[in-house]
């Protein structure tokens, strides 16, 4: 372990590659030249896309909205300078940007230098579905986006110049990639397993299945829907002090706080088609981030990976490196040396190597309902 002024990680690059000729047909370009702009050309017209979500997405928004800094370490492996991202270079919403050739989204909130054309990001961390008018809630943050539509329209009728038009709206990707938050907190009440699916389950997936209605009804019809990542895998939950290692699965995992991810995603994905049949014209895509994630945590040596469950950055060394009262960026933290040996960047948050293998098993269509190619949006 090296302290947080390190060098960035030059084995990068070799993991991405392992990872891109497992799936040969689903490559993900870009190289690490700590550039603002994407070098993909998978897109001859690259699409208008609106995210929203929570530290998984978020692309500078808390950043921008609250005045936090995160220096490096973060950004380290790619941007080599903090942008906001609590990660040590892209997060998966950035190897899809440079999937469809296009910028990497700019927050709603940053004021300085942003670049909407291809439409903006919504997304902040720390994000939740609830309590449901709190900033930045994802209604919150539908809020953000009915705003900005109505402000874009109302400028264009007056003939002014506008970085997104009618059109522009009207065949736009939403996507939203949230609930890690919400079920995070509701596993931490102790509450018994039955309580919360029974309990606090119902108001997540509303607050969710609201967001595309109005987004919908808005004019939306074009939606790819995120379920959520393996939390028992989260080095973060992995170090709360436990009785005995019963509860832990042969990827040395929590069982039982990924179940209650399984059932979240199983119920969010019954919404996605129910949804998917009753808006007419409306394509909606879910896709399971727990299987994707999952399977590159038990199979992570074949990725090239070496440690699936201790985070690159945070304090207390083996077996999790993380440490509640010290987390990455705090005082007396250390960073690991080479973060694309680490699928965890945090305890919480995934390595720019890892998401780029989630983002390529995204693209392949594999692990998500209908198996619609990414590029069908390029075009949609």
């Amino acid at each position: 372990m090296v302290d947080r002024g390190m060098a960035a990680s030059t084995g990068a690059v070799a993991v991405v590659a392992v990872a891109m000729m497992a799936m040969a047909a689903v490559m993900v370009a870009g190289q690490d030249d700590g550039g603002d702009q994407p070098s993909s050309s998978s897109c001859a017209r690259p699409p208008v896309v609106f995210a929203f979500g929570d530290s998984n997405t978020d692309t500078g928004g808390v950043a921008a909205g609250m005045g936090f800094y995160f220096p490096l370490p973060e950004g380290r492996a790619f941007f080599r300078r903090a942008t906001g991202r609590l990660c040590d270079g892209r997060l998966v919403i950035d190897h899809l940007c440079e999937r469809m050739n296009m910028s990497y989204l700019s927050p709603y909130l940053e004021a300085l230098g942003s670049d909407f054309t291809n439409g903006a990001n919504f997304a902040i961390s720390g994000a939740a579905t609830g309590p449901r008018n709190t900033a930045f809630s994802l209604h919150i943050q539908v809020q953000q986006f009915l705003h900005f539509k109505q402000r874009s329209l109302e400028l264009a009728s007056h003939g002014e110049s506008v970085p997104v038009d009618a059109d522009g709206f009207r065949n736009a990707l939403y996507l939203i990639d949230i609930g890690q938050n919400d079920l995070s907190a509701a596993f931490s009440n102790w509450l018994p397993y039955d309580d919360v699916v029974r309990q606090r389950f119902p108001a997540i997936l509303s607050e969710i299945k609201d967001a595309i209605q109005s987004l919908y009804y808005n004019g939306a019809k074009n939606f790819w829907i995120h379920g959520t990542g393996p939390l028992g895998c989260l080095p973060q939950k992995l170090a709360v002090p436990r009785a005995d290692d019963g509860d832990l699965d042969s990827s040395g995992c929590l069982k039982t706080l990924n179940a209650g991810s399984y059932e979240f995603n199983s119920q969010l994905s019954s919404i996605c088609d129910q949804l998917s049949s009753q808006l007419r014209g409306a394509t909606i895509v879910f896709t399971d981030i727990l299987a994707i994630k999952y399977e590159l945590i038990a199979n992570h040596s074949s990725y090239g990976f070496e440690e699936p469950l201790m985070a690159c950055c945070g304090h207390g060394g083996p077996p999790y490196n993380y440490d509640f009262n010290v987390s990455c960026l705090g005082p007396g933290y250390r960073v690991c040396e080479d973060g694309s040996k680490f699928l965890s960047w945090d305890g919480v948050h995934y390595t720019d190597a890892a998401n780029a293998v989630v983002a390529a098993k995204i693209i392949s269509a594999e692990f998500s309902r209908p198996k619609l190619p990414f590029s069908y949006f390029c075009n949609a």
